[in-house]
């Protein structure tokens, strides 16, 4: 077995012991219809790849299901939540997958809060005997990317560049309600420094100073190698860095337009300028996901990843209107990434 999880064991605190996280778990906890489906997904685990693409826009989990993906077992949407699950083939002129993965393209939703519902859902589906309501003795490690759409903060990164996330920077709370261990020292000194960023930079007579924290977690570096071994084959130029994931689009991410004054004024400027101490990287670009993706996933020991063209630029003040092709590009890379991991790691299981 393979990154085994640790698992939380009983523990008493008065007369309500609480349970463990291995089960059973009540109709509460783990809500599912009278046809076994889990709730805001509807689908059952059977459904369910080990190799998972995760994209904001219902209609690009569509445009997977039906560009890249044949022999289609399922095509659901349930509360605008697109999940198609079949065989993704990648063959080109300077890429071939030899055997066809099993993939299924998950829509996410805007932001971490519908993120978190969406890939605990699939998490369940894939750990939890919906029979017993137990946690299984051991389940596949699943390998999820993220792929979507940014906007870039150096003013060096051309449109349409897929910013493959090396770690990720959380500016939502979502990601403070799971207590995830680090990943690795740079992930605690970048929470420490950060912290410290964001706090300098808001007024002291702010009713919220001191109480924006962002959070760092890491995306699994085999995802990242895989990746940027992908976007080379496929002849797509990608670039490392830091990603900022903001629990909104407008103040969040530094934009101006409220009659309301942002509680941190230019963020985007002011992370762009910060210098990460990572292998000369930069904090590259920002969206709205990325850090709770790898902040759960890799709490529990899967894999989780991210590639995400810049189809604005931030210092530039410039938009990609044909940004779809861009996107097209980093599908094939993210899928092409995918099949290379699993023929590597053909059945690994966490236990």
């Amino acid at each position: 077995m393979d990154n085994p999880s640790t698992r939380p064991q009983s523990t008493g605190q008065g007369s309500a012991a609480r349970l463990s996280c291995d089960g059973p778990f009540t109709s509460a906890d783990l809500p599912t219809d009278d046809e076994g489906r889990i709730y805001h997904l509807q689908i059952r685990p059977e459904y369910v790849a080990p190799d998972i693409l995760i994209v904001g826009d219902p209609g690009r989990a569509e445009f997977i299901g039906s560009e890249f993906l044949r022999d289609v077992e399922l095509q659901h949407e349930h509360r605008g939540l697109v999940i198609v699950t079949g065989q993704a083939d990648i063959t080109g002129e300077r890429a071939t997958v030899i055997s066809p993965l099993r993939v299924t393209a998950a829509t996410s939703g805007i932001g971490t809060p519908s993120l978190e519902i969406v890939v605990s859902e699939l998490v369940a589906l894939t750990e939890i005997d919906f029979q017993t309501r137990m946690r299984k003795a051991s389940f596949p490690r699943l390998h999820v990317l993220r792929v979507g759409t940014s906007g870039a903060l150096q003013a060096s990164t051309p449109l349409g560049t897929p910013i493959i996330t090396t770690y990720a920077v959380g500016l939502d709370n979502t990601g403070l309600f799971y207590e995830a261990a680090y990943p690795d020292e740079v992930c605690k000194r970048l929470e420490g420094e950060l912290v410290q960023l964001v706090r300098a930079t808001m007024s002291e007579e702010s009713r919220f100073y001191g109480k924006v924290h962002p959070y760092v977690s890491r995306a699994e570096p085999a995802i990242v190698d895989a990746l940027e071994e992908a976007a080379a084959s496929l002849g797509v130029t990608a670039k490392l860095g830091l990603t900022v994931s903001n629990c909104g689009f407008f103040a969040p991410q530094g934009r101006d337009t409220a009659r309301i004054r942002p509680t941190v004024p230019d963020v985007d400027r002011v992370l762009a300028g910060y210098d990460p101490d990572v292998g000369g990287q930069q904090i590259e670009n920002m969206e709205m996901e990325a850090s709770f993706l790898c902040h759960l996933l890799g709490g529990l020991g899967h894999w989780a990843g991210a590639i995400c063209p810049a189809i604005a630029n931030r210092r530039e003040n410039t938009f990609d209107h044909h940004y779809q092709h861009s996107v097209r590009d980093a599908i094939q890379v993210a899928l092409l990434a995918l099949a290379k991991l699993r023929s590597r790691h053909p059945d690994v299981h966490i236990s």
